[in-house]
């Protein structure tokens, strides 16, 4: 199923906004101080051409320890992203989404659109992955959550 619904998404218009995140990507690189970001827009570009199966989530949850991007530094570049990139693509998925919604089956498209909108807005420590392992990484979250809520 997740096949079928990345060949639609591909087709009705996840191609545009794939192509807008490698646009933006290829912008942010030939300013040499936005390679970073350069980076994040090339891993979500491909995100966005096949959404269905893949989540976004942040590599604080997945891994258990913070790093550069999920410090205060990533919020820093969330800010200087938003103001640069951040908002005409996730005003692209919206407009995608809202035109999307009008039809019964374009539902799960605009969806889809709509959690890419909210990673627009802030992709800085954010990672990839298959919903499976998004789903373990919060299983185990959640496990050692409990477990150390016990030994209290």
């Amino acid at each position: 199923m997740r096949t079928i619904g990345n060949i639609l998404w591909f087709l009705l218009g996840g191609i545009l906004m794939g192509l807008g995140w490698l646009l933006a990507g290829v912008i942010a690189f030939i300013t040499i101080i936005g390679i970073p970001w350069a980076r994040s827009c090339f891993v979500i570009g491909v995100f966005a051409f096949f959404p269905f199966g893949k989540e976004a989530i942040s590599r604080n949850e997945l891994t258990l320890r913070e790093d550069l991007g999920t410090g205060p530094l990533g919020c820093l570049g969330n800010i200087v992203w938003f103001v640069l990139f951040g908002w005409w693509l996730a005003l692209g998925h919206l407009i995608s989404a809202a035109a999307l919604i009008l039809t019964i089956i374009g539902i799960p498209f605009a969806i889809q659109h709509i959690k890419l909108a909210a990673l627009a807005l802030s992709p800085v420590g954010k990672t990839v992955v298959t919903i499976e392992e998004a789903s373990a990484a919060r299983q185990f979250n959640a496990s050692e959550k409990i477990s150390k809520m016990r030994n209290k």
